[in-house]
């Protein structure tokens, strides 16, 4: 059970990461561009006047991915659960400031990731870092 375990919690915390990678690029690079305002439903004038703060929470959104990457290469199950978490809260916030989709597509794939995390065992390092 632990190695199935292990692949799964892999996998999931790998989602995780590359959505918060995209998360990143849209909210730093397309925010106020086209592509960020059909994303985000807002108007030339929305974005532009909210471009700044998009691109501070887009750093925030690449610092989380970078800190599960730092978890998984280190083999350190305390980073990713830590990190996870940080998900996790961050997804409830916005759900309950900006948008409830944010539970959905942020918190609940986290908590998903951490559940397994959790359910793998302590020897994360030994099977996925050589």
């Amino acid at each position: 059970m632990g190695e199935g375990m292990k692949r799964i919690a892999v996998f999931l915390v790998l989602l995780v990461v590359v959505a918060h990678f995209g998360f990143l690029v849209l909210e730093m690079f397309l925010w106020d561009h086209p592509v960020g305002q059909r994303v985000f439903s807002m108007t030339p004038e929305q974005s532009a006047a909210s471009a700044v703060l998009a691109m501070n929470q887009g750093l925030y959104n690449g610092i989380l991915a970078v800190g599960l990457l730092w978890g998984l290469a280190s083999g350190r199950r305390d980073l990713l659960v830590f990190f996870l978490w940080c998900v996790i809260v961050a997804g409830v916030f916005g759900a309950l400031t900006a948008k409830l989709s944010i539970l959905f597509v942020q918190a609940l794939p986290a908590l998903l990731a951490l559940v397994f995390v959790l359910m793998s065992g302590r020897g994360f390092r030994r099977t996925y870092v050589r």
